[in-house]
């Protein structure tokens, strides 16, 4: 366009040059100048106006978006939400329970839940056919909830195996495909103990897991609740479990009023969206989720809130998924995350060095780190429970408690199985233990595992002395209460109020109280004597052990598979423990026992095995003992059809000691349904002495004490003759015939129709 301009300007100037005559000459030449032209000049034309348009259109557009877009994009925006608007019909709350406390905790949620208006229905999963009924609330609104404990070896409990097998089954069965559970809303809670490392809170994993793989949606983050009070993230289970319902409710609240659906992983623009995945990467996807979280929880409370809150579709479609998902990962953001890793290993690491004390050879040293952050043994709740139950606790892990036979002797109706066989005073005898904890939850546990367990202390530590001085306290509180009581013989009250014995026997497992040594010493350095019972799991810890008065191990079992059966054992290597705690126990120069106690139909005919593990601890004595009722419970499924009576117990005793040469029955306790067998080396002249001279024991440990234990002794230097009313095969079969025998006599009702 510029050549056309100056092409008519230079032809312009030239005309001008040769005068006006030739003006009308000129004119004429211009005007058949542009005709043969005219093509330039069309164009010219074409171009301006395009350029013309093109900038008003643009300038146009830059308006209409910065005036109307926003109101385009909001109503948008607002109709998609109106699309996705949900609303909650109820919520079905589903619990496998063993012991009672997801139950419990089932009923709980269910209240709250009802506050809001919403309904909810609590199943127990044995209830619930899951093949007919759960594909049913993918399209009722409901929410699903599943309260899952974790039982033996990381199975599910009795009332939750077949609903677990199935929902196993048809995550991978491809006749239900991978969208049978599409639409269903679902939260878990799982129940658990960290102790049981490897299988800890797996059920609830699990069932995460399947349900997820068949197209559930997880409407919050998984939560876990942890028996173990040490790692427990809020103290207890109980807090656990408050903190994870009241994310949920929260949640719950949201989707009742409705809110913006997650991504369905539908995208239309034919891009890669985030949350489609193979489903082989669902487990591990899961699992990096989970890492993921305990580290943002250990570095800021606000962190787990924010976890919590969110879907499992929203948590995986952040930024932080997009890192750990495989995507890249910018250089300059690499240095912060290798920062963040030493920083959370290095606290992890200190965090386990300052709250833990193991157990050592030397059964005394502990480490003082941080002891201020260590958890106490008894949470409230636990407290509470066992304060029921009539235990005066002591301290954070210590307990007394008055033992029946100890109220009998007080109004002279017999002493227990321990005066017949040892010559102890029942009503002079404290029963306490330093230890509340225990590594073992046998099916016959006189609390029904109201106590806590672990494998090793890392619990606040109480001292010694103090723990002596208020179980003395509190046990002489609990024989003062028996003062004018009908039928307490006088002389036996004020003699019950000097402690002469102490059974460490109460409940949990003494040896793993750090400073045991140092308990044992003060009960002997005032004179009482000491019984202690140990579970067959801390073999190094016996032999590290100061001379006792009689050391007790519990021969629960004796085989491997009926050991893990009845006293479900927390350590992996429980056998091999067992095995080399009965050989500690075979290195003690003072008394040592087997207690033996026989569950009808469980280990009762195991007597070869019985007899080898007899031979491999050579105890001096053998105690046989029918297991105790101690009513029902839903941590165990003993009855009364698993008690044997008495003269099955004897037979029993009668065939097992006939396979040892160097044993024979000595004693009987009827009443007690237990019975003793001892080695021959106590019956001297065709004479049992397996009574105690107490006095004699008292002499003889405080010369090894004051020696630095280089005098020592033997069970044999403090020994007594056995009464004969309490040998086997007497008429009074073990009653002490300076008390009078009482029995209760059952009224029975007449139904004659007379």
């Amino acid at each position: 366009m510029l050549s056309l301009i100056f092409l008519f300007a230079g032809r312009v100037s030239a005309s001008d040059a040769k005068g006006p005559q030739d003006e009308h000459r000129h004119t004429d030449s211009y005007v058949t100048s542009l005709w043969h032209n005219r093509v330039y000049l069309y164009s010219a034309a074409a171009l301006v106006f395009g350029v013309w348009f093109s900038l008003k259109v643009a300038l146009k557009k830059k308006s209409f978006s910065k005036h109307v877009g926003p109101c385009l994009y909001e109503a948008v925006q607002n109709n998609h939400h109106s699309d996705s608007v949900e609303d909650v019909s109820g919520v079905k709350i589903f619990y496998g329970s063993q012991t009672g406390t997801a139950k419990g905790f089932a009923k709980e949620l269910s209240e709250e839940v009802k506050t809001f208006g919403i309904p909810a229905e609590v199943t127990d999963m044995r209830d619930y056919d899951p093949d007919d009924r759960l594909a049913e609330e993918c399209t009722s609104k409901s929410v699903c909830v599943f309260l899952v404990a974790t039982y033996t070896d990381g199975q599910p409990t009795e009332n939750a195996e077949w609903f677990c097998k199935w929902l196993e089954e048809a995550s991978t069965d491809f006749r239900y495909g991978k969208t049978f559970l599409k639409g269903l809303r679902y939260a878990v809670f799982g129940l658990g103990n960290s102790v049981y490392e490897g299988h800890y809170n797996t059920v609830g994993t699990n069932v995460d897991k399947w349900l997820w793989m068949l197209s559930g949606m997880r409407i919050m983050t998984r939560g876990e609740g942890d028996c173990n009070v040490v790692k427990s993230r809020h103290g207890s289970i109980q807090a656990d479990f408050q903190a994870w319902k009241v994310k949920f409710l929260e949640r719950l609240q949201a989707l009742a009023k409705g809110e913006k659906k997650s991504c369905s992983r539908d995208c239309k623009t034919g891009g890669s969206c985030k949350n489609q995945r193979e489903d082989g990467d669902v487990v591990k996807e899961q699992e990096e989720q989970e890492e993921q979280e305990e580290e943002e929880e250990e570095e800021e409370v606000s962190s787990e809130e924010e976890l919590m809150e969110s879907s499992s579709d929203e948590d995986e479609s952040g930024p932080q998924d997009e890192k750990k998902s495989g995507s890249v990962v910018d250089m300059e953001d690499l240095g912060n995350i290798m920062t963040s890793m030493k920083k959370a290993k290095s606290k992890e690491e200190g965090r386990g060095a300052g709250q833990m004390v193991k157990l050592s050879k030397l059964n005394g040293v502990k480490k003082t780190e941080d002891e201020e952050e260590r958890r106490e043994m008894i949470t409230p709740a636990l407290r509470e429970a066992l304060t029921k139950q009539g235990y005066k606790l002591i301290g954070s892990h210590s307990g007394v408690k008055l033992c029946r036979w100890t109220k009998s002797m007080l109004r002279g109706r017999g002493g227990c199985y321990k005066h017949t066989f040892y010559g102890i005073e029942s009503h002079r005898c404290m029963e306490t233990t330093p230890s509340l904890a225990c590594a073992n939850k046998c099916v016959f546990c006189w609390r029904h595992h109201t106590n806590p367990v672990g494998t090793e202390w890392r619990w606040k530590m109480d001292p010694a002395e103090k723990i002596l001085q208020e179980a003395v306290e509190k046990h002489q509180s609990l024989i003062r209460q028996f003062r004018g009581v009908p039928g307490v013989k006088p002389e036996r009250y004020e003699e019950g109020l000097a402690v002469k014995h102490c059974a460490l026997s109460l409940v949990g497992e003494p040896i793993m109280y750090p400073e045991i040594n140092t308990f044992i010493r003060l009960l002997h350095s005032q004179h009482i004597s000491s019984f202690l019972v140990t579970n067959a799991q801390f073999p190094e810890e016996i032999r590290s052990l100061v001379p006792v008065t009689q050391l007790y191990v519990s021969v629960d079992a004796s085989t491997r598979d009926s050991l893990k059966k009845i006293d479900r054992p927390l350590f992996k290597d429980f056998w091999p423990r067992f095995l080399d705690s009965l050989k500690a126990l075979g290195e003690k120069r003072q008394r040592t026992v087997y207690r033996l106690t026989l569950v009808k139909a469980w280990n009762v005919e195991e007597m070869l095995s019985y007899s080898e593990l007899i031979s491999l601890g050579q105890p001096d004595f053998i105690e046989v003992k029918g297991v105790t009722y101690c009513g029902e419970s839903s941590a165990s499924t003993l009855t009364m059809a698993n008690v044997p009576w008495h003269q099955e117990v004897v037979a029993f005793v009668q065939q097992l000691a006939d396979m040892l040469p160097q044993y024979e029955i000595a004693c009987e306790h009827e009443h007690s349904n237990c019975l003793l067998i001892a080695h021959t080396k106590f019956k001297v002249a065709g004479e049992w002495w397996t009574w105690i001279d107490y006095e004699r024991f008292q002499e003889l440990v405080r010369a090894h004490e004051e020696s630095g234990g280089q005098r020592s002794f033997s069970a044999l230097d403090y020994t007594a003759k056995t009464p004969s009313w309490a040998l086997f095969g007497a008429h009074e079969q073990g009653f002490d015939p300076t008390d009078t025998r009482f029995q209760r006599r059952n009224k029975t009702k007449d139904i004659s129709g007379c």
